[in-house]
């Protein structure tokens, strides 16, 4: 199913399509420090199924191996990936149209969880990047 999603300022607008590969609230310290917030809502998916239908997003290199695309006029952060290669892009939750239309299921990096969060779900929590990675 198709799903629709952009940036505040409606500069840059997206489309995904096909299935996802599951979402994630992630606690890791660079989401943290890139969104000002104690955490990240992602959904996976992959590459070939994300497309941007408007606006060109800006790239910061948050490491070696990945980058955060964004828009430059209103600064919303939009997808995660690996620089080189990507088979699976991470594209932010709340920035869909419809943000309820896929919910998270799990946390990972709760290692650097901010210690005034407390975790009220009963999603599985991982220390790290979870099981999977």
């Amino acid at each position: 199913m198709d799903r629709d999603g952009g940036c505040l300022c409606g500069a840059i607008r997206y489309r995904l399509s096909g299935t996802f590969v599951d979402a994630g609230f992630c606690h890791c310290r660079l989401c943290q420090k890139s969104s000002g917030a104690p955490l990240m809502a992602w959904l996976t998916l992959p590459a070939g199924g994300f497309e941007y239908l408007q606006g060109e997003a800006s790239i910061f290199h948050s490491s070696e191996s990945h980058q955060r695309e964004f828009c430059s006029r209103c600064g919303t952060q939009l997808a995660f990936r690996l620089k080189q290669h990507a088979t699976t892009v991470d594209v932010t939750l709340c920035s869909l149209d419809d943000s309820s239309a896929v919910a998270p299921q799990y946390h990972i990096w709760c290692r650097s969880k901010v210690g005034w969060l407390h975790i009220g779900d009963t999603l599985p929590q991982f220390p790290d990047a979870g099981p999977d990675a």
